[in-house]
């Protein structure tokens, strides 16, 4: 799918048109092929994508409405400064499950990792940029990540770009958030279309196919974003060819903490 280009536009009233701070564009992610075991997992999760009893529905295009809210709906968790995100990312041998905060003006994520199985060798604390990760390994992590990182114990590596789940979901969760609204001219243009109603977290929300917003992550040509009636984000589910299912974004009722960098890491670029 070819790059979209993304513009200011005014949504709706009061909505600025660019995002306060210095300016920076994240770029689409090209369109991957994924392997059969992904495509084949991310159409088995369609049964929740229709609730109140409305059964299965055809893809339709977008009304305005719908499109003006998938436009911005990204803006509004940059406009927030951050938002609470709990993050599942599936594997061969269970699933990683990250609880934790983004920055989306630093581009910044912190929050406490656990897995089952084989994937509980990861447990701990994981804070991560466009660039880098940083892990602190604990047998018994905490329920939620203490305010302020520890002062040692972490371990950095350079963040990979494909060939590893935790890694293009991490991607993924930075591009969950933008400084400026998407063109919402192009959308449309570009395959999103309305798939479904859900309830999340209590709100009703429209679930649309949508653009990926992870930059550099080979993900499937279905992205499905569930937006509420103000174009507020509560969850995002994405395949990824590394994934034998697709990754969910949960946006939950948890108060954002705001994300202070590991000591002695550098500012995000």
């Amino acid at each position: 799918m070819r790059s979209i280009r993304r513009q200011s536009v005014d949504i709706r009233q009061g909505l600025p048109g660019r995002g306060a701070g210095r300016r920076r564009r994240w770029p689409w992610v090209r369109w991957a092929a994924v392997a059969a075991v992904g495509i084949t997992a991310a159409v088995t999760t369609t049964f929740v994508l229709i609730g109140d009893g409305e059964g299965p529905a055809a893809p339709r295009a977008l009304t305005s409405d719908e499109v003006n809210r998938l436009a911005i709906t990204r803006f509004l968790n940059y406009q927030a400064g951050g938002r609470a995100v709990t993050i599942t990312v599936p594997n061969a041998t269970g699933e990683l499950v990250i609880t934790g905060s983004i920055d989306y003006r630093t581009h910044t994520g912190y929050g406490v990792v656990r897995g089952t199985g084989r994937n509980a060798s990861s447990d701990g604390l994981i804070q991560w940029t466009a660039t880098t990760v940083f892990v602190h390994p604990m047998t018994d992590p905490p329920t939620a990540a203490p305010a302020s990182p520890p002062a040692s114990g972490w371990h950095r590596r350079p963040l990979r770009r494909s060939g590893m789940s935790l890694d293009s979901s991490l991607i993924i969760a930075l591009g969950l958030g933008s400084d400026r609204p998407d063109n919402a001219a192009l959308l449309p243009q570009n395959g999103a279309a309305w798939v479904g109603r859900d309830q999340v977290h209590g709100h009703q929300t429209d679930i649309v196919n949508g653009p990926d917003a992870g930059p550099e992550a080979s993900t499937s040509p279905t992205v499905r974003y569930w937006i509420g009636p103000d174009g507020t984000m509560y969850r995002v589910q994405a395949g990824i060819a590394s994934a034998p299912q697709p990754v969910v974004f949960d946006f939950d009722n948890r108060r954002y903490v705001p994300v202070q960098r590991v000591p002695g890491a550098a500012p995000a670029p």
